[in-house]
């Protein structure tokens, strides 16, 4: 399923004895494309203090109750290391972050997450199918620890998912509109649509277009750049931000542009069984 990243701001994060805040914002790698962390804001139990929360400690939300749970505790929180959102977080920071829970790294494989494609999968003590640290399972091998460790002053490539929102989307032959959101992957946690808002080229219409389709971001101009036409973008499909996002809508998009569905070979959605 998809959800909405302005959708779940404001969502609640309740910890293992309490809530622990409200959802302000999400930090994405802007070069896979995923949500790394939740910027977190704790209100006056934690003076208000921005804390990151990552999807590896997420449970199953609670859509209704617009609920985010997660397996840690207020006094890890409390207790976690200060890290300042208002500035880059650095590949050092992550690293003392992920020591502090005890998390793997996730960089340094092939997957979304180390070598797997779920957050979950890098939990401390997880045993399910599919367990990464398990002998049976993709594994986190030696080699792939010291591939982490190479990587430890590098670039983290994080961007604040609301800064990104506003920038200029540049078609093939000219501008079409401006970031108005994002859809995330709520299994994988992967930022699946950049939401076009092209109202200041046709009235009244919203889009989506891919990550992967995108040439380049430019930070300083706040820009993105797309090998599209503005005509193939006016005639995808629209987006019905009231409507859920189902396999078959994305396959009729996917088909529009003639690319290859990002699903393919991975394991069936939930939505894609019961067509919701």
């Amino acid at each position: 399923m998809l959800r909405s990243a302005k959708e779940m701001e404001g969502y609640a994060v309740s910890a293992t004895d309490g809530v622990i805040g409200h959802v302000k914002d999400f930090y994405l790698d802007d070069e896979k494309w995923v949500i790394r962390y939740l910027v977190v804001e704790t209100g006056s139990w934690l003076s208000s203090r921005k804390v990151l929360i990552s999807p590896i400690a997420v449970g199953t939300p609670d859509w209704q109750q617009k609920l985010l749970p997660v397996s840690i505790s207020r006094d890890q929180v409390s207790k976690s290391p200060d890290i300042d959102t208002d500035q880059p977080v650095s590949r050092q920071h992550e690293m003392t972050y992920s020591g502090f829970y005890d998390y793997p790294y996730y960089w340094g494989g092939g997957g979304y997450w180390g070598g797997g494609m779920y957050p979950y999968l890098m939990m401390p003590g997880y045993s399910g199918p599919g367990d990464p640290h398990s002998a049976s399972g993709e594994g986190r091998s030696e080699m792939a620890r010291r591939e982490s460790v190479r990587h430890e002053d590098d670039d983290p490539h994080l961007r604040s998912c609301n800064v990104v929102v506003g920038y200029h989307i540049h078609a093939s032959d000219g501008d079409i509109g401006h970031v108005a959101g994002m859809l995330i992957d709520e299994q994988t946690w992967a930022v699946r649509y950049l939401i076009v808002d092209t109202s200041n080229w046709w009235l009244g219409h919203q889009v989506l277009i891919s990550p992967q389709w995108i040439e380049s971001l430019n930070w300083l101009d706040e820009t993105v750049a797309i090998s599209m036409t503005r005509q193939a973008i006016k005639d995808a499909p629209a987006y019905d931000p009231q409507a859920a996002m189902s396999r078959d809508a994305e396959d009729r998009l996917y088909q529009h542009y003639g690319r290859a569905g990002y699903w393919k070979g991975y394991p069936v959605r939930e939505d894609e069984i019961s067509g919701v």
